[in-house]
């Protein structure tokens, strides 16, 4: 098995392509140190190596997130213990698992339903794939009084450059096709 590592904007993370599915359902999961990870076999055995303080799933990708470590430690660890969950053949997920972006937590008013819809087809369409290529997600939270709030995930979250990524990609975008977005902003 050839695993292949790939770098992202953010330093702190690296993203990984085993070559095979991570998740079927084409969702996306996060784990953050000491979230429940029992769920998931291969983010309890990322998470079991010094160093990692995050995993992030794709369909195709995992991104893993480092503290102070240095990435020619944990490489080779991580790779290894990539190796080792597919060479099992466990699961990835144990249980009926769905994407994780807190869709159930959404908040905007009813009559913006219309740009809601907007939006997220603008962020499903043209933002989410190109921002998967860097191993990470941005996921719609909330709309309220022109302010548009999104969900930074994998490596987009804690990104050196993802304020830039907001500010003049994601923003610039929507207020071209929307006019009602005044602004974006990520929820923490």
């Amino acid at each position: 098995m050839f695993i292949q590592t790939e770098a992202t904007p953010n330093p702190a993370t690296l993203k990984f392509l085993p070559g095979r599915p991570v998740l079927e359902s084409g969702g996306t999961l996060e784990f953050r140190k000491g979230e429940e990870t029992a769920s998931s076999p291969l983010a309890s055995r990322l998470f079991d190596i010094d160093g990692v303080s995050g995993v992030f799933f794709g369909s195709d990708f995992i991104s893993v997130t480092k503290d102070a470590a240095e990435w020619q430690h944990l490489k080779p660890a991580i790779l290894g213990a990539i190796m080792e969950h597919y060479m099992s053949g466990a699961a990835v997920t144990e249980g009926n698992f769905g994407d994780n972006s807190g869709e159930a937590d959404e908040f905007f008013e009813p009559e913006d339903e219309e740009i809601v819809n907007t939006i997220k087809e603008l962020l499903e369409t043209r933002v989410r794939p190109a921002v998967a290529q860097d191993g990470g997600d941005i996921t719609f939270h909330g709309f309220r009084d022109g302010v548009v709030y999104l969900h930074m995930r994998g490596a987009c979250a804690g990104c050196p450059s993802s304020t830039a990524t907001l500010r003049h990609g994601i923003e610039n975008l929507l207020r071209h096709f929307i006019p009602e977005v005044e602004e974006v902003r990520p929820v923490v």
